[in-house]
């Protein structure tokens, strides 16, 4: 079975797909850095799409999603994002944890796991 990766580097691939399971990186906000966590959200949920996209799936058909969060009391900030965001009835196993992300500027950090 091969293994197809997108948008590699000397450190990580952003998305990875083996067989018909595609993995993305953890995605973090790169515009909308030091903004709110709605802003960051939008974009982070907008690259998610892309990068679902270019491995031929889309959200509807999400397996898990991790969300990491700098501070819990913006887990409705950013609920009210992705609840607007992602496939009714498609919902994935989904964690949200709090976290120190790489950079003081981001404040969501999201990672999923896709079937094509």
């Amino acid at each position: 079975m091969t293994i197809q990766r997108f948008e590699t580097g000397p450190r990580m691939s952003q998305v990875v797909v083996h067989g018909d399971t595609v993995y993305l990186a953890g995605v973090v906000a790169g515009k909308a850095a030091g903004e709110s966590v709605t802003r960051q959200t939008q974009e982070i949920l907008s690259i998610i799409d892309g990068h679902l996209a270019k491995a031929g799936t889309d959200k509807s058909k999400l397996l898990t999603a991790t969300i990491y969060l700098t501070d819990m009391k913006t887990f409705g900030e950013m609920n009210a994002v992705w609840d607007g965001w992602v496939s009714g009835g498609n919902t994935p196993a989904r964690a949200t944890v709090q976290a120190a992300l790489a950079a003081p500027q981001y404040n969501v950090e999201i990672m999923v796991t896709a079937a094509r």
